[in-house]
């Protein structure tokens, strides 16, 4: 519900007035965009004007995100992360397991970041059916990391980074992270 409401209320004013407070930031300053909903658009179609507008905010900052937005078949959403991307605005690719963790990273445009099951816990090595590289974020398995020290989903990268599943919808999500 949550979720929603943020994705609704990012329309018109309330967005310029993001876009506002994105530019005032100080220069390299790390800093997440979306804890909850995703990039600018219509759920199928990311909004090129806006996220455009969020790249150029971003200017000299760390700014970083991740989308579920369908990259596998539309060219345009394809397009639209990967100049957000070399820009200096990290969008990273969200993948429901590692299988597809493999498909969003052979097409080159992005960072990708996984769920993993939660039976993952610690530094363990992991690595895709494809043999890719997966980090597990360190913020999941220690105290004293957190996004704003570690930064790694704010970079451009090889390795994907994988989140365990947790919280009450553990069950749901480990079904679809061990497809």
């Amino acid at each position: 519900m949550f979720w929603r409401k943020v994705t609704e209320k990012r329309v018109g004013s309330m967005w310029s007035d993001f876009i506002a407070q994105v530019t005032a930031l100080p220069k390299n300053v790390l800093w997440r965009h979306n804890q909850a909903g995703d990039l600018p658009g219509d759920k199928t179609t990311i909004d090129t004007v806006a996220l455009a507008s969020l790249v150029t905010a971003n200017n000299g900052k760390r700014g970083f995100t991740y989308t579920h937005y369908d990259v596998l078949k539309s060219a345009k959403n394809r397009k639209a992360i990967a100049s957000a991307n070399a820009n200096g605005f990290t969008v990273n690719l969200s993948a429901n397991n590692l299988r597809h963790a493999d498909k969003l990273a052979a097409l080159g445009i992005a960072p990708v970041a996984v769920v993993l099951p939660s039976t993952v816990h610690g530094n363990v090595k992991l690595a895709t059916p494809q043999g890719r590289k997966v980090v597990v974020c360190p913020a999941t398995y220690r105290d004293d990391v957190a996004c704003i020290d570690c930064g790694l989903c704010a970079r451009l990268r090889d390795a994907i980074v994988g989140f365990p599943v947790h919280g009450v919808q553990s069950k749901k999500a480990d079904t679809i992270a061990a497809m």
